[in-house]
């Protein structure tokens, strides 16, 4: 049971992310003035970042269950699968790359910044691709049929 959920809720993210990242940010780009579409995509990735936050902490939980349960019947038990450091890394991403560099962006953006804006910018785009990996990655490993 638990199983089926983690491998549904980690396709839909990855899903998600990959809407996000392919058709949202690009289209807004596309149609709207650049001040505009930059609004737009900042409200985008804060939704992300809380059903990012969300979906990590559920999947988590729904591991250490599953692990939990897989020891109770006598299978032994691995605290730091690829199901538990694979979410544990997205979320990693979603904090370090919205909570941590966007009010360093804001501040880039007035020209107040430690950094400029295109390298923040550069950085938080390369923590959402890693965090897009890792939850593809992680969809693909739980769509596999599993031993325990």
């Amino acid at each position: 049971m638990f199983a089926r959920l983690q491998a549904l809720l980690a396709a839909l993210w990855g899903g998600f992310l990959l809407c996000v990242a392919f058709a949202a940010a690009p289209s807004a780009f596309a149609v709207l003035e650049r001040a505009q579409a930059g609004m737009l995509v900042g409200r985008v990735f804060g939704v992300e970042a809380q059903v990012s936050l969300a979906a990590a902490l559920i999947l988590m939980l729904l591991e250490r269950r599953r692990a939990r349960d897989a020891a109770e019947a006598g299978a032994p038990a691995n605290i730091f699968s690829a199901e538990v450091l694979l979410p544990a890394l997205a979320l990693f991403c979603t904090v370090a790359g919205y909570y941590g560099l966007q009010p360093l962006m804001a501040d880039a953006r007035t020209g107040a910044g430690v950094a400029s804006f295109a390298a923040l910018h550069g950085a938080s785009l390369a923590l959402f691709a890693v965090k897009g990996l890792a939850v593809l990655a992680l969809a693909w490993r739980l769509s596999r049929p599993r031993s325990s």
